[in-house]
């Protein structure tokens, strides 16, 4: 058995995909590159191939019809032979130096008799142009270099989430929790880390820098004129959020309320992007999309609602809506929009 499988989805990838690739190689023999071709149009499906050919014992390239981002991950993880499983998107890249630690304390855990869930490390912004790179850091919340549960995290503040980009799970966790995410729907990502983290019971947080998040191209789906043209997309991911889990019945207090507050960013987000397209159709799907989790559990909508972040999302009148986006800088940071 591999130590860590890693799927790589790509869909017209050509430009970019083999500065990814190369990135994980030092992995060894340690580590599986799942190349997921969604479907490409481009050189995506040949170079992929080559990789394979040349690194037969690492590369496994997987060819699909496109279904997505979302089915490409479900793709890599049902082929995923690595005790751990990480998603690296193709115009993302990860450091040597961090990948190595990252490889030698999977390795230790592995060894021992614990089990470990999740592992977690810092991700980059890597934002074109800008002379600042924003690092995701958890120092301030999370236990460093030790096996630790829900139990030990402290205060988690506002933006400092875990996205795709920090995590590491437990293969056999993503399948027993029954992971499985919509075709042809963008935003997934958010459901990614979501779903699985109610069955997360031990963690481990390596202080490293790891991952690199490129921002940057205009086609990319976290560019904010594409997501309110995908509105849609991101609105179904918030639903099957909600509809998900009754988080009131999670017993451990502090996981409990971490979960209340990644489905709040991500409602405020949702109606941010609703509020700033300016047009009426989609302050009506605002209004619906209240509505729906008023229905669905209406001590949630009360929560969501009555947080600094869902009464400043709800404000009347065009007053209140300039305060809301004023609001937006919080959504950015988590999401990092260009």
């Amino acid at each position: 058995m591999k130590l860590l499988s890693i799927a790589i989805p790509c869909y017209n990838s050509q430009d970019y995909m083999e500065r990814c690739i190369k990135s994980l190689l030092p992995g060894g023999d340690d580590v599986e590159i799942i190349i997921v071709n969604d479907g490409s149009q481009d050189m995506t499906p040949e170079i992929a191939r080559a990789y394979e050919k040349k690194y037969p014992e690492i590369v496994k390239a997987v060819h699909q019809e496109n279904g997505g981002h979302g089915e490409a991950v479900n793709t890599g993880l049902k082929n995923a032979q690595g005790l751990f499983f990480k998603v690296v998107d193709s115009d993302d890249w990860v450091d040597l130096e961090a990948y190595q630690k990252i490889l030698d304390t999977l390795r230790e855990i592995a060894g021992s008799d614990q089990t470990l869930d999740m592992l977690i490390s810092n991700f980059v912004y890597e934002k074109e142009g800008a002379k600042h790179k924003k690092v995701m850091k958890y120092t301030s919340a999370l236990v460093q270099d030790k096996m630790f549960t829900w139990s030990d995290v402290r205060h988690m503040r506002k933006g400092q989430y875990l996205l795709m980009h920090s995590v590491i799970y437990r293969t056999k966790l993503l399948r027993d929790c029954g992971l499985e995410l919509p075709k042809h729907t963008f935003y997934v990502d958010n459901l990614y880390v979501y779903i699985p983290l109610v069955h997360v019971k031990t963690m481990y947080y390596l202080n490293v820098d790891f991952y690199r998040y490129y921002i940057g191209r205009g086609d990319q789906s976290v560019n904010e004129e594409i997501m309110i043209r995908r509105i849609d997309q991101q609105i179904k991911v918030n639903k099957m959020m909600i509809d998900a889990y009754d988080l009131w019945k999670i017993p451990n207090k502090k996981q409990r309320k971490y979960m209340f507050n990644y489905l709040e960013i991500i409602t405020v987000i949702s109606t941010v992007l609703l509020i700033r397209s300016g047009t009426e159709e989609n302050l009506e799907k605002k209004r619906e999309l209240w509505r729906y989790i008023k229905q669905q559990d209406i001590r949630l909508f009360h929560r969501l609602r009555n947080g600094i972040m869902g009464n400043t999302m709800n404000l009347p009148g065009r007053g209140g809506r300039r305060i809301s986006i004023a609001a937006y800088k919080i959504a950015q940071k988590v999401v990092g929009f260009n």
